[in-house]
């Protein structure tokens, strides 16, 4: 958004009191995730060729777009024990810190397990809710030159601590390449088996089931626009987690933190993706000064700079604003996934925080851990959706279930009541049949 000609990081500026900070916030946190009607068409007609030929169109798109010349799906299938050596041939650090990690998320979302309930009305009628998890559900990790072993523990953890039957991933592996890590995060998170087949022909064989690879109740994970075009085209079939946009972080800063670690928190999300969104708000313009220095110094020492560097020139800012109050009312404005509260006092602020994925609190607390091994999850919604979202977690691979038992009693009671509705919306059957229930 700013021109300039040096090397310096040509970051946006903002002031709450400037005039049109409105409309340039506004245009500033603008994102569709899934917009592009090439790509939707693309994916509609995958969607329609795998649902219709099953195996042999995932084979050909397979071959296709991830030039693997497999003849069967026997050559795409990984079951446990390939799971588990990955696991076990990894370099002990790698093991250790993989296993310490999904201890601890695993050990998070144990805590989030709900419970079926009920309860008995002095009449003797019961009222309830049990809780049930699916039966199936399907792991979308990406592949290639990536690998996020990270992703696969958010993602299937959740579902093993909630009780799933049966957990089906899917990773992409370009040229047969397939990550160890990845692999490995699946042995512990608890995946019974392995497809190595990625993009919308992915989630379509999830969603509808081929001769080889079953058919889910629920897909989650993170991939590309394809993918999720795909997810928003089968929502309905099968359940999805979420339409994910680019990774965000907003940070909100009181002078006092070192800014070259806030520089870095930001350049955090900003090396995802040249779509992710970096924005440090301060009323303390003087740090602000000192943290775009910062940023300067260091932007050219990461290995994804080019990235980085789009990211925060087109998406990111540093805002200054009049004082705290005004800091907490922008960050109820965005809504972050990624919210660090870089303050002497953030237990302070946690009752103003009313929308954001997770909330980082204090110096120390580097959004970077939570993307790893904090414990909770780092699937979070995006792109303003933790207005009305939340994070990924046990309870979105399970469903309530209401349970309702009348005793004679009851059903007189509520028959009188449940018949004068029923009239009232002119449904006789319905009337009629609580009707029979009432007590002569």
């Amino acid at each position: 958004m700013n021109a300039s000609v040096s090397n310096d990081l040509a970051m946006t500026r903002l002031s709450t009191w400037e005039e049109g900070f409105d409309a340039r916030l506004s245009a500033l946190l603008a994102w569709e995730s899934v917009s592009d009607k090439a790509v939707q068409q693309s994916v509609d007609e995958i969607v329609i060729a795998v649902r219709e030929q099953g195996d042999a169109a995932l084979l050909e798109y397979t071959r296709r777009f991830d030039r693997v010349e497999a003849t069967d799906m026997a050559a795409l299938t990984l079951g446990k024990e390939r799971l588990k050596a990955a696991f076990a041939g990894l370099p002990e650090q790698q093991r250790d810190a993989l296993a310490h990690a999904a201890e601890r998320i695993r050990e998070y979302h144990q805590r989030q397990k709900p419970e079926s309930w009920q309860y008995t009305e002095a009449d003797g009628t019961v009222l309830g809710q049990k809780v049930t998890p699916i039966d199936r559900a399907g792991i979308y990790v990406p592949g290639g030159k990536a690998a996020y072993p990270s992703s696969v523990l958010m993602n299937a953890l959740p579902a093993h601590v909630a009780g799933v039957r049966e957990i089906v991933m899917v990773v992409p592996a370009p040229g047969g390449v397939v990550s160890e890590l990845v692999l490995a995060a699946a042995h512990l998170a608890g995946v019974e088996k392995v497809y190595t087949v990625g993009g919308a022909q992915a989630v379509a064989a999830m969603a509808y089931g081929t001769e080889t690879l079953p058919k889910v109740d629920k897909i989650v994970g993170p991939g590309n626009i394809f993918v999720a075009t795909a997810k928003r085209a089968v929502f309905g079939q099968v359940g999805i987690d979420m339409i994910a946009g680019p990774s965000e972080i907003l940070v909100v800063s009181d002078g006092q933190t070192d800014p070259e670690w806030l520089a870095m928190d930001l350049f955090s999300q900003a090396e995802h993706d040249q779509d992710a969104q970096a924005i440090l708000v301060s009323w303390d313009e003087a740090h602000l000064d000192e943290v775009q220095k910062a940023m300067d110094r260091l932007l050219p020492t990461l290995e994804r700079e080019p990235i980085a560097r789009v990211s925060l020139v087109e998406r990111g800012a540093l805002i200054a604003c009049r004082d705290q109050t005004e800091a907490m009312e922008l960050v109820n404005r965005i809504a972050p996934e990624h919210l660090e509260l870089s303050v002497a006092d953030p237990e302070a602020l946690l009752p103003e925080v009313r929308h954001a994925g997770a909330i980082f609190m204090g110096r120390y607390t580097a959004e970077a851990l939570g993307d790893y091994c904090a414990g909770p999850n780092h699937v979070l919604p995006t792109s303003g959706t933790a207005r009305f979202s939340s994070p990924l977690g046990v309870y979105d691979f399970q469903k309530r279930s209401s349970i309702i038992q009348c005793s004679p009693e009851g059903a007189s009671v509520l028959g009188k009541t449940a018949s004068v509705l029923a009239r009232g919306e002119s449904l006789t059957a319905h009337a009629r049949s609580a009707e029979y229930r009432i007590k002569k």
